[in-house]
């Protein structure tokens, strides 16, 4: 009987994860993906609004299709194009069809230029012929379908072209593209970095019409990387990349008519960044952004490419600064839909067609997030917001007069949505900081679930095995603000005992780490500290978002010095726990987080005894005009909140242990901040540790990349905290 008990036990403990031991997770595994979810693949809503597209591929056989699918049942439909089905088709990696979906432009060979923008050939395939053609011999940037599908613009070696689909003709519309000198129809890399804009040239209504801007790079320093690689003499990068202070491009908007064949140049009032532009419903009718160089006052202007006349819809400042967003939108009587943060949070406005403002379609102490689109035959529009907590997302639905606002998503956490053309479904997918991503098929009206697209049992049950602590949520006072926090605590946490805390933020203006949704690979990493005996937690102090905007931007002209205050203080206030030891307190952050954990360690040097600096900018002067000069102005006009929160200029505060790293080909945060921290360290004769990926650039990824990096910070951790 004793002998039947044993056993029994046994069996118990091999299926009951809660009575077996459970295993902790791994660097391998977190970086051989073996903890990746299962995520919806990007679909496209085909204009019927009941049916969609996924691209299928697999890049072991150069297998790739675009497949057709219906919401409703979720089956497939039919196959679009394949490689399979058609031998004269290459393995394509991306695709886009024309507005009539009568064409598709096939993605192959494309290789990444900077974070946004890529290269590649590409082909035009017309589905009722079945004919294949190649847009051009060359890798060319950023081809798009005219209205009608009968043509395609796009870029190469910084000139504008036009592909006719029809004849095949090519025709070259500008001749003074010029690697670091001219470009045109495609944004230079500060655009690209900090507007999100990539493609610089957009068509008409009916397609007779190109609006394009033009780049002149001449006065713009260059900024150059070495690149090891494997010959026997290192090669350099050069770009074009203008730092806090220094010459931007100089851009200019023009116009090219593909009837007369007549190049023009739009005159506006004296702009410094045009950032976005957009045609209106009349095919001569033209959008444009601007904004002046402190980003504080921005115009939206209305250009008749008839009449040459210019005129100003609409116009905001703002005492810190303003941000380019993308929720402009015409509805088909011109009225539009724009988003503003003038009442103190960002919320949606209605105006008319000259610009007058008929109505605030959202309000409350909330941010909306996201705006998804209008459905013109209900007058109700879509949207993401906080309504339900900032660290929480949902999905709603309002009229345009700001009435019968639904909730449309149900579930507590981070829920994101993709509407079908129609509006008439969306698909959400919700995920919490304990819960993987679902993704669901849902009514528009009502939110009403319909089927279950894909729920991630799989990684679940798996993670049922591991040693798998759950994220508690919660708010520190800290400096007069109620603070969004987190904690990870080891599984077997005893409140008696005394646990080694480490700090992980990012901090950025705007920026969020404290969510309630399921994040990435960090999360894996922050579990095995946790199954070593470490408490992780994270805070989000001012200049942080979705807090409404002044608690944003309260750190306007003075980056590094209130966030830096928060993080020190919170570290203190999470000292006074029993379950805390004082004496073991470390932060790490990348990028603008690095920039923190650096200050932190300097100037809370009675606080923290271990920083881990990723790729950080070490001073605003380093980094980029758009980006830097948004937050801070320019150097000539705000020195000394470029150098009080400058760690260049204290290293001599340093007293616990530091590890600097950085990789030597990072386009955005240029290496030579950490090469100049580490001179001033060295000059301080201060003891550090530091190591530089050869060719990495500000991801420090490829190959066993990620694993050397995570297993060297985790060692480091674990010897100094």
């Amino acid at each position: 009987m004793k002998r039947i008990l044993v056993l029994l036990f046994l069996v118990l403990c091999y299926t009951n994860p809660s009575v077996a031991q459970l295993k902790k997770v791994t660097l391998e595994e977190i970086w051989s993906s073996n903890f990746s979810p299962e995520r919806l693949e990007s679909i496209r809503s085909m204009n019927n609004g009941n049916q969609y597209t996924l691209l299928k591929s697999n890049p072991n056989n150069l297998f790739s299709a675009i497949e057709k699918y219906d919401y409703t049942s979720l089956q497939r439909i039919e196959t679009i194009v394949s490689t399979e089905d058609n031998s004269d088709i290459p393995y394509f990696t991306t695709y886009l069809f024309s507005e009539e979906e009568s064409a598709i432009i096939l993605g192959t060979q494309v290789e990444k230029v900077y974070r946004r923008s890529t290269k590649g050939i590409y082909y035009t395939y017309d589905l009722a012929n079945k004919q294949l053609k190649q847009i051009s011999d060359q890798k060319i940037q950023e081809p798009s379908f005219s209205p009608d599908g009968t043509k395609i613009a796009y870029v190469y070696r910084n000139n504008l072209y036009v592909f006719d689909r029809i004849t095949s003709n090519r025709t070259q519309l500008t001749f003074d593209g010029l690697e670091n000198n001219i470009i045109n129809g495609i944004a230079d890399w500060v655009y690209e970095e900090e507007f999100y804009l990539v493609r610089a040239f957009e068509w008409n209504s009916d397609g007779t019409k190109l609006a394009f801007l033009k780049f002149d790079e001449s006065e713009v320093p260059v900024f150059s990387m070495d690149r090891y690689g494997e010959d026997l003499y290192p090669s350099q990068t050069v770009f074009k990349y203008p730092k806090a202070g220094e010459t931007n491009a100089k851009v200019s908007l023009q116009i090219y008519d593909l009837v007369t064949e007549n190049m023009d140049l739009v005159s506006l009032d004296s702009p410094y960044y045009i950032p976005r532009l957009e045609w209106r419903n009349n095919p001569d009718d033209l959008s444009i952004h601007s904004i002046n160089r402190h980003q504080n006052h921005l115009k939206l202007w209305s250009y008749n490419v008839l009449t040459k006349k210019l005129s100003l819809l609409h116009e905001e400042t703002d005492k810190a600064y303003l941000k380019i967003k993308d929720d402009l939108t015409f509805l088909p009587d011109d009225r539009f839909i724009w988003s503003s943060e003038k009442d103190g949070y960002n919320h949606l406005y209605l105006y008319s067609k000259e610009g007058e403002l008929l109505n605030q379609i959202t309000s409350g102490a909330w941010e909306v997030t996201k705006y998804y689109g209008y459905n013109p035959e209900t007058s109700v529009l879509f949207f993401q917001s906080t309504e339900n907590g900032s660290i929480n997302r949902d999905v709603y639905s309002i009229t345009l007069k700001g009435k019968k606002k639904k909730r449309l998503s149900s579930k507590s956490g981070t829920n994101s949505a993709d509407f079908s053309s129609n509006f008439s479904f969306f698909i959400n997918t919700y995920s919490s900081a304990n819960t993987p991503p679902i993704a669901t098929l849902n009514s528009a009206d009502n939110g009403e679930e319909i089927n279950v697209i894909l729920d991630n049992a799989l990684l679940r049950t798996k993670l049922l095995s591991y040693e798998i602590s759950p994220k508690e949520f919660s708010t520190l006072s800290v400096n007069g603000n109620d603070l969004n926090m987190w904690m990870i605590k080891p599984k077997n946490f005893d409140p008696k005992k005394k646990y080694p805390l480490l700090m992980v933020q990012y901090s950025g203006p705007g920026s969020q780490r404290v969510a309630n949704k399921w994040n990435n690979d960090n999360d894996y990493w922050f579990q095995m500290l946790a199954s070593n005996d470490y408490i992780v937690a994270c805070i989000d102090g001012r200049g942080t978002g979705f807090k409404g905007r002044d608690f944003k931007k309260v750190t306007y002209k003075e980056l590094g010095k209130y966030e830096v205050e928060d993080q020190i203080k919170a570290a203190e206030e999470l000292s006074k726990l029993a379950y805390i030891d004082e004496q073991r307190t470390g932060i790490w952050g990348w990028s603008y987080g690095g920039f923190m954990s650096t200050n932190c360690l300097l100037k809370g040097n009675e606080t923290f005894e271990m920083a881990i600096a990723v790729a950080p900018v070490t001073s605003w002067r380093f980094y980029d005009t758009v980006y830097t000069e948004r937050f801070m102005q320019t150097p000539q006009e705000n020195p000394s909140g470029y150098d009080e929160n400058s760690p260049l200029n204290y290293p001599e505060l340093l007293k616990g242990k530091y590890l600097l790293v950085h990789g030597s080909g990072d386009d955005n945060v240029h290496v030579q901040n950490s090469m100049r921290m580490v001179e001033a360290l060295v000059q301080a004769n201060k003891a550090f540790d530091w190591a530089i990926y050869p060719d990495k650039d500000h991801g420090i990824y490829g190959g066993n990349t990620k694993l050397h990096l995570y297993t060297k910070m985790t060692n480091f951790i674990m010897k100094n905290l």
